[in-house]
Order: structure tokens, then sequence, then C-alpha cells
């Protein structure tokens, strides 16, 4: 049985002295006690809150919020239920998390799956029944007995988790693996190796190694914050948040590390962990169109505090925001599929929903369980008054244009579309109202009914604008726009100038 170190934030001053007790007596230093399964290396009490400074933009929140209750747990078996990942895709809202069923195999650590309507739940697995278990140990590779804290983005119709791995006991140490997948369900391993091992740069009791990864995609880069308490970066107790960059999905090449002065090309990802964004364990990740910035969500003592990188993480723009609540373990992020922030239907230029997911309770087997949803919105923004970073707040946005059709917004560009029944299929949101915004900005593409349209084998199929391929999620819109489709080969489709890829959004 593995053995976890958890934190345990406490509630109540009776609650407190009767843990306390419970941990003086089973702990040394550099430990707490032992737990079922997992691979949390967090050790003592929640951090405290960052101190805000007079440079940065304070953002005014409102909408606090909290589920009635809990949202997802595994099946009967399941002895715990933390660390989970949400994406926001169209109308559902999809999680996977870690926890450990014993009917699984190999006995370790399992990720399970589950979706609901809203991040309130109920989460249910794709065909009603318990959440199932879509991955575990690879026996005889790194993770061969665990596989746990997930965190999974989805670029260009593939799904990508990043996860901790571990081959048997704590003291084996962790390391971050990689599966794909073209459903979020069955995942495949592209290699028996991990894309992140410890730095092993320095030396402490914390033996827990590299984990607890948070992914995004970005401007064509996969960022991957984690954390290595064997990094020289890392705290007294091996807290710190270490961030790596790559235009290769599996980090096997062209990387980048986060060092004190910003980005350097290193040749590994082992490379020495000298700048920590964040004293903190299992943390998130994700970007905010709205702010131009990065956002990080860790436990401090008052609840889960959000802080803010620019896009370079070279400073700190705004003031951090508080998410009030009781957790134990976490939190996800609610993200869009890309790593990106939900954008309000209602007020998509000035407001921008926050939420989380994360254990709330140490359960029977002293673990993190009962997953909840705790958010707020932050509001009064001014993310439209920027051309560009109004194009990229309102990505995947139909609306009306001045000339009796519809406006897509997709990947930076403007695509006047024809049919309003194509825009709808190809848009997460439809507004019915146009927004100002975008009468300055230009039209890039025209998609008339009955465009020109082709079709690869195990490519899908594609609208020719202007000489560009432009990619079609959805294999009834090419229907929808009255297009006849045209077969070509691969080397053809691979002939023809990249366009955005249409659909597919949050």
């Amino acid at each position: 049985m593995r053995t976890r170190h958890g934190r345990v934030r406490l509630v109540g001053a009776a609650l407190a002295v009767a843990v306390s007790a419970v941990l003086v007596a089973s702990c040394t230093a550099g430990t707490t006690r032992p737990q079922a399964g997992g691979s949390d290396p967090r050790i003592g009490a929640g951090g405290a809150e960052p101190t805000p400074t007079e440079h940065q933009v304070g953002l005014q929140a409102d909408r606090y919020r909290a589920s009635p209750g809990v949202v997802a747990k595994g099946g009967a078996d399941a002895v715990y239920n933390y660390g989970p990942t949400v994406m926001s895709d169209g109308g559902q809202t999809r999680m996977w998390w870690c926890s450990q069923y014993g009917s699984a195999r190999p006995p370790g650590d399992d990720i399970l799956y589950a979706e609901a309507g809203t991040p309130d739940g109920p989460f249910r697995s794709a065909d009603g029944g318990i959440p199932e278990a879509v991955l575990s140990g690879n026996p005889g590779a790194f993770d061969g007995v665990h596989t746990c804290d997930p965190s999974v983005i989805r670029v260009d119709g593939t799904y990508y988790m990043y996860y901790t791995g571990a081959a048997g006991s704590h003291a084996l140490g962790n390391a971050i693996g990689l599966v794909t997948s073209t459903d979020g369900r069955n995942w495949t391993r592209p290699s028996d190796d991990p894309v992140v091992e410890p730095a092993h740069d320095t030396h402490r009791d914390n033996t827990y190694g590299a984990g607890q990864p948070a992914a995004v995609y970005l401007d064509g880069w996969f960022y991957l914050m984690f954390t290595d308490t064997t990094g020289s970066a890392a705290g007294w107790n091996g807290a710190g948040q270490f961030l790596l960059r790559a235009k290769d999905p599996t980090f096997s090449a062209g990387v980048q590390a986060l060092g004190p002065q910003g980005f350097d090309d290193v040749s590994n990802t082992e490379t020495a962990r000298t700048n920590s964004l964040v004293d903190a364990f299992s943390a998130d990740l994700m970007w905010v169109d709205a702010l131009e910035a990065f956002a990080i969500a860790h436990q401090t003592d008052t609840g889960t505090t959000i802080t803010f990188w620019n896009r370079d993480f070279t400073a700190t723009p705004y003031q951090p925001v508080t998410i009030p609540d009781e957790w134990e373990e976490g939190p996800g992020l609610v993200r869009r599929p890309d790593g990106h922030a939900p954008v309000s239907p209602e007020d998509p230029c000035g407001r921008v929903p926050i939420d989380v997911i994360h254990a709330t309770v140490i359960g029977e087997a002293r673990a993190p369980t009962e997953l909840r949803r705790y958010g707020l919105d932050l509001f009064g923004l001014e993310a439209c008054s920027d051309p560009e970073r109004a194009l990229a707040v309102l990505d995947g946005f139909a609306m009306p244009s001045p000339v009796r059709t519809m406006d897509l917004v997709a990947d930076g560009k403007v695509v006047r579309v024809d049919r309003r029944s194509v825009a709808a299929q190809l848009a997460s949101v439809v507004l019915d109202e146009r927004l100002a915004v975008l009468d300055g900005l230009p039209v890039d593409a025209r998609l008339p009914s009955a465009a020109r349209a082709v079709e690869a084998p195990g490519l899908g199929s594609g609208f020719l604008l202007d000489g560009a391929l432009w990619p079609v999620v959805g294999a009834d819109v090419t229907e929808l726009n009255g297009s006849a489709v045209e077969p070509v080969s691969r080397q053809e489709w691979d002939a023809y100038p990249a366009g955005p890829t249409l659909g597919l959004r949050g």
C-alpha cells in the first residue's frame, strides 16, 4: 500500500486539537500519517495567502457559490476521490479524478471519468452508471501501480492526459506520464517512459518526486506546471510549482523551462528547477483570455486562492482572488478543452466565471474524498477594449453580421457564414445581438452556401475558403451547408495552405 502525505485544513478548535493529537502521535519531521493509495506530497497546514502589491490591479468579484452537496464520488469500493481535472465542453462538464477501485487491476490508484450537465453534477459515467476507471497502472513501467492527478486538455481533436505515475511505494518516487485519446475515455500510452522525471538537483526528506501536473495549450505551446519536491527552488517541505513548455506534447524536443529570467531552452525535462511560481502543492493552471493572464489555483488558509501571471511569467498583474471554501485536496479549475477559462455567454467582455472542484473531507480510509464545487465571478472587466484580446475572448462565438448573415470568430479570425444553422453548429455560443467590437475588425474569410469541401482518409473534411483548407469538426456541417464533398488524398490535403479548425470549442 502506497503512502500518501496529506495536509489537513482544520475547521474549529475542537477538531484542530483532536487531529493535532493524532498527527503528533503518528508523524515525524517531513512526513504525516499514512493514507490509502494516492500521490500527494503535501505536508503541514495550508499556506498563507499572497500579499497584494501596489502595482497589481484589483479585481472585483461577486456571485460566490457552492454546490448543494457532493457532486461526484466513485462507486461503492472507491476508497477516496480527489485531484480532479474538469473540462467545460459545450453543454457538458467532463471530469477525471484520482480514486482506487478494488475491482480495477493492477491494485493501486486509478483515474476515474464521469460527466454531468453542469459542474454541480451529479457526475455519472457516459452510460449513466457509476464513474468508470479509464486509466490504471502499467505493470513493469514507471507507472506500474499508481496513476493519479490527471490534467486533461484537447487540441485538434486529440485528448492529452498528463498524470502522476509510480511503480510502487512512495519511496520509489513519482514521475509524470502522458496518454492520448480520441474520446477522453479510451487511452493509449505513446510510450512506457515518463515525460517528466524528478530533477534531483537538491536533497530533502520529501522523496515524492515530480507529479500533480496541470496542462494548458496556448499559441501553439503545451504548458506543463507541476510539483517537484526534489527541485532546488522548492520550499523546505518540497512545496513549489515549476513550469515547462514545448510545442511537442510529449516534451521530447524543443523544451523550455521557466527560470528566474524567463524561459530558457533546455536539453530535457529533468533540468534544474530554479524558479517556483507559487509555494504550494496540488495546484491547477489555466489561461484567462479576458485578463490576458495565467491563473494558478492553490490552497491557502482562507480557501482556494487564485494568483495571476502575465504571458511571459515575468510579472503578476492582478491582485489575488480567494474563493472561500472548505477543502482537503485539489483544486481542479473548470476549464475549456484547451485549458482556457470559460467565457460568460451573458457578458463575455466584462465577466469571467471561475469555478473549482475539489475534495472536501477526509473519509473512512483517512484520505480526501467527496468532491464539491465552489466558485465566483470576476466582473467589471474591459476585455474587448483591445481588438486582439476581443478575438481571443470571443473565440467560438457567432453573432449576426451587418448583412443578414452570421459572423463566427475562430482562432483569432472572423468568418462570415451565410447559413445561421451552419454557424450555430460551428459555434460554442450564438448571440442574438451583435457586439460592437466586431464592427471595426476585418472579415478574414467567407463561408458561402455550397462552398467547396474536401475530405481525406483519416483526416476528416474541410472547407476551401480563399484557397486555404479550414478543417471542420462535425460530420453534418458540410451537409448543412449544402456542400458536395470531394475526396482527396492525404498528400493533396497536406498541400493546401492550412486555415484554422472550425468547431470543437468548449
